[in-house]
């Protein structure tokens, strides 16, 4: 044999090119398969990129709606205080005005102890009560006009009725105690007698 045929016995050419052509095959194969698994990396990249970001933007939502809820609960610590406060207090202002009235009261009575003058004392006593009515009415009070007007249990309390002839029926003929007004609400009805 010779060398030529040495070399060629041991392979067959149609094998050697199937050989060949199946290495191909594989290295195409696998080269798809890289360049796919690339294009997936890259295609996941921004969807990744997204999540994240989204991540980033419900943690700041969740720390703003942490904030806004601690923002609440202090307001409504706050009003609660605030409201506390007005109702322990909401009289302050009538006080610090009445005092003055208490103050000549007492002065009132030191004076009427030393000196005997009734009349003096009476002046005093009328003076204090104008003062006091100032007061009371610019804080809202107002008595009720009642004599004459038509009953109305809202405004007045019926304690009695009468026989009158000035009157038609259910016309108030006297008032035996004065009611009051505070701005537009009644404070205390007027007792009254009315015409039957």
């Amino acid at each position: 044999m010779n060398t030529e045929q040495k070399d060629g016995a041991g392979v067959n050419p149609e094998a050697a090119g199937d050989a060949a052509e199946q290495e191909a095959k594989a290295t195409y194969e696998h080269g798809e398969t890289e360049a796919a698994h690339e294009e997936a990396e890259v295609e996941q990249n921004p969807v990744n990129q997204e999540i994240e970001q989204l991540k980033k933007q419900l943690e700041e939502q969740q720390g703003r709606v942490l904030r806004a809820q601690a923002d609440f609960d202090n307001f409504r610590r706050r009003t609660l205080k605030e409201k506390e406060d007005f109702a322990k207090y909401a009289s302050l202002k009538l006080i610090e005005q009445l005092l003055p009235v208490v103050d000549n009261f007492e002065r009132a009575m030191a004076a009427s102890r030393d000196n005997k003058d009734y009349d003096a004392l009476i002046k005093g006593v009328d003076m204090i009560f104008r003062q006091l009515d100032g007061v009371l009415t610019n804080e809202g009070l107002k008595p009720m006009e009642t004599v004459g007007t038509p009953f109305n249990p809202e405004f007045h309390q019926a304690i009695m009725q009468v026989e009158s002839d000035e009157h038609e029926e259910g016309i108030v003929v006297e008032e035996v105690q004065k009611g009051y007004l505070l701005k537009d609400k009644v404070l205390r009805p007027a007792m009254v007698k009315v015409s039957s």
